[in-house]
């Protein structure tokens, strides 16, 4: 038992000496950029829901409240390459909202998206939008 514990410390330290102190985006490619969070992100969450509608519920957890909204229906026709009308879709976004004491959203977290009208998440185009040049 005193062996294994030893080897599984030595093995921990081992891999605890194993990281680099500089971090490239291209050198993480798995984690996925949250536009949805980067622009919510310190916002206040009546702002949010004003804009977007209410939460379907809460939950406090950990000190922060949590809210599960859900919104964005909106039914688009697909076109296919030719330009005939290949049918229709419905589109909506689910997300958690974590908020502190304040009501400032700390985070957002998509819950459910889709692929959207023009990109590849509909919640990313609905709650992120690209700012409009003046």
């Amino acid at each position: 038992m005193n062996i294994r514990m030893i080897t599984a410390a030595g093995l921990l330290l081992a891999l605890a000496g194993c990281s680099t102190t500089t971090t490239t985006t291209a050198a993480l490619p798995l984690l996925a950029k949250n536009p949805v969070q980067d622009r919510w992100q310190g916002e206040s969450a009546g702002r949010f829901f004003a804009a977007y509608g209410p939460p379907i519920s809460d939950r406090d957890e950990g000190g922060n409240r949590v809210y599960t909204w859900r919104g964005g229906y909106k039914n688009v026709t697909i076109v296919n390459k030719d330009g005939k009308k290949a049918g229709k879709r419905s589109l909506s976004c689910k997300a958690d909202i974590v908020t502190n004491q304040s009501y400032e959203i700390r985070s957002v977290h998509i819950l459910g998206d889709q692929p959207g009208v023009s990109s590849s998440s509909y919640c990313a185009e609905l709650l992120a939008p690209p700012e409009k040049a003046s």
